[in-house]
């Protein structure tokens, strides 16, 4: 493998670090080159380590991206890996020419770079956004980064992260306070302690916050002294300024750039850092190698190495007196400070090396690679595109899209997805898929031609019970499709009712083209026989959401406290719809105040999709001479499936209430207004309690007994069911990787 690294080569403090040990570690694998389009520093240390690391500097960018393309196309790379503006400009353009792929390393918050420089930001700034979106692959160096990338619609599919690591096991040459106060001018006794903030003088970095601390503290402790350690001479006379009126002048030192880090990191007490935005900064990593107790902003991926309390502190940015605070008792707390920073050492060395960050981006390489391939293969971007009705949060349809999509990756990692969405960001932060507009002809179309295997997933995707448009949107799809030359498959659908003629005989006209059909129920079945559907092979299967698994139980206190549901009393779980003239809303609260009554238990109405449910909910709950509670949040499919498990009954309407009910093996009563439920109970063999606009309470209660009495033998009528249609489910995704198989070998 080869791989050239592309970099402005101005570049100081994390970035600089972050680049140079990385490809230094990467070299006793794999042939890299490094690319400077600057003389200066970076290229020399990089020279000074070994690097194959060269300059193209002409002063002109059009001959720099000659030159960059001649090496490029000489040395036949298999990847370019750009950092920063210049940088990602010249790869975007090489690529466009050669289609060698590129990945770019995010460092910071671009639409934050050059902020103290307007023309640089509307510039330089501008040109790198434009970059940074024609490049395919991104790398982030914090999950924060990954978050942020995929909140600003990048391909989630397409973005990686790559945590700073530093080696634990080099020597570090031993250095003195006195030594150090020598070298740089520090006035301070040597018994002082010492607090730093290592960080270039730049804005972002927010360093009047951590003059503001300084102050209080040395209010209250005299003996702290303060170091501001890093370059920038611009902002260096302001920050002096402020100290001096906040008083604290002589109490800080502006040391400069700090030409070896770790000779500032093993004589200090207590390691800052408060900027407003970060990666993952090497400062943090280096004063945890020197076991230093470490104070600093929540930004970036810091949260995942400091755990506040713990192996230290974390604070918001610009809350200058919690930093004060948190200084104050660790520098009156020296076993404190030690045992934090043991701590810290601990966490950072096993999940933050050098080698663990050398491996991560070499299992990236690789996965690009093999994406690529397989795009030059067929020209195809997406192995699966997925539509259902998605978007619209609708609980149990999230559920299937994340149990599917789940399931796929679970039998292969690489396999690429397109979603169509009402709601394309939600779904790409939801499910971390790429999406688009569902309503979208354009981008439909587009994501059709480069498509594998189009899915119609889940749900009742084929019924002209609300509209006929409906009917023939999905239908479309499948015939769009077709026509752009993916495979086809109708995937755990429920069929029906289809009422209209017309509508019938477009259904078996589009699914006998298909090239595969599974469906949720055998009612479904005889729909489609009753239609004409003859090919393809048809098979019965079971709701992907069974598939599912719930968010642990931490997260479900959190969810119970945050809605202030009680824990000391059994739980009933009621998910109600909105259905026809809604006659039955008294009904269900009767039902609901006995379960109060009876069974001493807290009723909670658990809406299945937002805000419709919500209402129909409030309304039940006025209607009630008991107290009910409400979860009024939105919260994702796991974690209501995660509440759901906490109950000792459910009473559901919604479909995938009962199913959520079932994969947790919670007993359930149904409340029938489509086929589809009454289907379901059976496959489970759960009561129903007929359509709720005919409820024989007086039936109903006696069910409920029925069920409270003998709910640990349905609970294990409920284990073996779920084992079945777990395995039933697994069936869709064989199916349709099956086809992808076909696809290839086709090819």
């Amino acid at each position: 493998m080869k791989i050239i690294h592309l970099i402005g080569g101005g570049d100081v403090g994390g970035a600089k670090s972050h680049v140079l040990s990385l490809i230094k570690e990467l070299g006793k694998h794999i042939e890299v080159t490094l690319i400077s389009y600057r003389k200066g520093p970076f290229h020399d240390d990089a020279v000074s380590m070994g690097i194959d690391a060269r300059v193209i500097s002409t002063g002109s960018i059009i001959v720099d991206i000659k030159k960059t393309l001649e090496l490029v196309r000489k040395n036949q790379y298999d990847v370019i890996h750009s950092h920063g503006a210049k940088a990602n400009m010249i790869a975007s353009i090489i690529r466009g020419i050669t289609g060698i792929p590129v990945v770019t390393t995010i460092h910071s918050d671009y639409r934050l770079d050059y902020m103290h420089n307007f023309l640089k930001q509307m510039t330089f700034g501008v040109i790198n956004m434009i970059a940074i979106r024609k490049i395919g692959y991104h790398i982030g160096v914090s999950d924060s980064y990954r978050n942020m990338l995929i909140s600003r619609k990048f391909n989630p599919q397409n973005i990686f992260t790559v945590y700073n690591g530093i080696p634990f096991d080099d020597h570090i040459p031993p250095c003195t306070r006195r030594e150090l106060f020598e070298r740089y001018n520090i006035p301070f006794p040597e018994d002082s302690i010492l607090v730093v903030i290592m960080a270039r003088l730049d804005p972002v970095k927010d360093h009047e916050t951590f003059i503001r601390a300084a102050a209080e503290v040395s209010r209250v402790n005299p003996k702290v002294r303060f170091i501001i350690a890093g370059p920038g001479d611009e902002l260096r006379p302001r920050l002096e300024q402020f100290a001096e009126k906040m008083g604290v002048r002589d109490r800080i030192c502006f040391t400069g750039m700090i030409n070896e880090p770790y000779d500032l990191f093993q004589v200090i007490d207590i390691n800052v850092l408060t900027s407003i935005s970060e990666s993952f900064p090497y400062a943090i990593l280096e004063g945890a190698r020197c076991s230093r107790a470490t104070v600093s902003t929540r930004v970036g991926g810091l949260a995942d190495l400091i755990e506040s309390g713990v192996n230290g502190y974390l604070v918001d940015p610009g809350d200058w007196k919690a930093l004060a605070g948190h200084i104050l008792e660790l520098s009156a707390e020296g076993i404190k400070r030690a045992e934090m920073g043991r701590l810290l050492r601990d966490k950072a060395e096993k999940h933050f090396s050098l080698e663990h960050m050398c491996k991560t981006q070499l299992d990236i390489y690789e996965r690009i690679l093999r994406l690529e391939n397989r795009k030059k293969s067929d020209g195809k971007l997406y192995d699966i595109a997925i539509l259902g009705y998605i978007g619209y949060k609708n609980s149990g349809d999230e559920a299937i899209l994340k149990s599917v999509v789940q399931s796929f990756r679970e039998r292969n990692p690489d396999l690429s997805f397109m979603v169509f969405s009402r709601k394309p960001g939600e779904t790409m932060q939801d499910n971390e898929v790429y999406s688009a507009n569902r309503f979208s002809l354009y981008h439909v179309i587009k994501a059709l031609k480069r498509t594998r295997l189009f899915l119609a997933g889940g749900g009742n995707l084929l019924q002209d019970n609300t509209s006929t448009r409906s009917i023939l949107y999905y239908l479309s799809m499948l015939q769009l499709a077709k026509r752009y030359k993916a495979k086809a498959m109708l995937f755990a659908n429920g069929i029906g009712p289809i009422n209209r003629r017309a509508n019938q005989c477009k259904t078996a006209k589009v699914l006998n083209q298909l090239d595969a059909i599974t469906l949720r129920e055998p009612v479904s079945l005889e729909e489609l026989k009753k239609m004409g559907v003859t090919r393809p092979e048809i098979h019965v299967t079971s709701d992907p959401a069974i598939l599912l698994n719930p968010v642990p139980e931490e997260d479900v206190d959190r969810i119970m406290a945050k809605e202030g549901i009680p824990s000391d009393k059994p739980l009933i779980g009621i998910s109600v719809r909105k259905w026809a003239d809604m006659s039955y809303l008294d009904a269900i609260a009767a039902l609901a105040d006995y379960c109060a009554d009876r069974f001493d238990a807290c009723p909670v109405f658990i809406p299945m999709q937002h805000p419709t449910d919500v209402y129909v909910c409030e309304a039940i709950i006025r209607r009630m001479n008991r107290k009910a509670w409400l979860i009024g949040g939105y919260y994702r499919p796991e974690e209501l499936l995660g509440f759901i498990g906490r109950l000792t009954l459910m009473i559901g309407m919604r479909l995938h209430s009962l199913i959520y009910a079932s994969s947790q093996m919670v007993p359930a009563l149904g409340l029938v207004y489509e086929s589809k439920v009454d289907a379901f109970l059976k496959e489970v063999s759960q009561p129903s309690a007929g359509t709720p606009l005919q409820l024989d309470c007086q039936k109903v209660y006696r069910l409920l007994d029925d069920l409270w009495e003998n709910r640990e033998a349905m609970r294990e009528k409920l284990r073996e069911a779920r084992e079945r249609l777990v395995l039933l489910a697994q069936e869709n995704v064989d199916i349709a990787l099956s086809l992808l198989n076909q696809d290839r070998k086709q090819q």
